[in-house]
């Protein structure tokens, strides 16, 4: 885990929010390099080697921040690869002392907790299940489903969140079996909602 004030970056980029509960809201992503997960389905795998990313100072990371915020970003969403890889207090510091927006963090919930975050959606998987710290912190659970086993394993990650976390599931791109899956599940299911990858549909990043 790196706690350097510099961090490898795969990307940043000012765009809407295309899934999960804050779906279609103006954000800044900051996507980090690195992950150890290595989920079949993942479509930036380009952001697993954490080597073939330079560093950005977090100093001016909080710039751009401030840059997508004048435009008309209403959130920070730190993402990856795995972003808790990193040791992100440095970071999110930054963010909060220049730039002043909400942070939102995407993880998988492997690795501890760091840094300062408004917003926590937590994206287990079955291969590498989260720590029950994650479960019980996150506020939104957001299961990818490809199989029925999936289905299973959300219900039981749902039982260790919080009660006012929101509990949806996401079927995996471009699969009509996993689309229907998760379509049941949601309509057997009041508490759980369903996500999809919009901007995948929009063709936007």
């Amino acid at each position: 885990m790196s706690d350097a004030r510099s961090i490898p970056v795969v990307e940043t980029f000012h765009s809407l929010q295309g899934e999960g509960h804050h779906y279609g809201r103006s954000a800044f992503f900051i996507r980090l390099a690195g992950c150890t997960v290595g989920c079949a389905w993942c479509d930036t795998k380009h952001s697993w080697p954490m080597a073939s990313h330079a560093k950005q100072d977090v100093d001016a990371l909080a710039v751009q921040a401030i840059q997508a915020k004048e435009a008309g970003a209403a959130f920070v969403v730190i993402t990856g690869g795995e972003p808790l890889h990193h040791n992100l207090q440095p970071l999110t510091d930054a963010l909060d002392h220049n730039c002043g927006l909400p942070l939102h963090l995407e993880t998988s919930g492997v690795d501890q907790l760091s840094g300062r975050f408004d917003w926590v959606t937590l994206s287990p998987k079955r291969h590498r299940p989260p720590l029950r710290a994650m479960l019980t912190r996150c506020d939104e659970l957001k299961v990818v489903v490809q199989d029925t086993d999936d289905l299973t394993f959300a219900n039981a990650m749902a039982k260790d969140t919080s009660t006012a976390a929101q509990l949806l599931v996401q079927p995996v791109w471009d699969s009509e079996t996993a689309q229907g899956l998760a379509i049941h599940h949601v309509k057997q299911h009041p508490n759980w909602r369903l996500s999809l990858q919009s901007h995948k549909w929009l063709e936007i990043r």
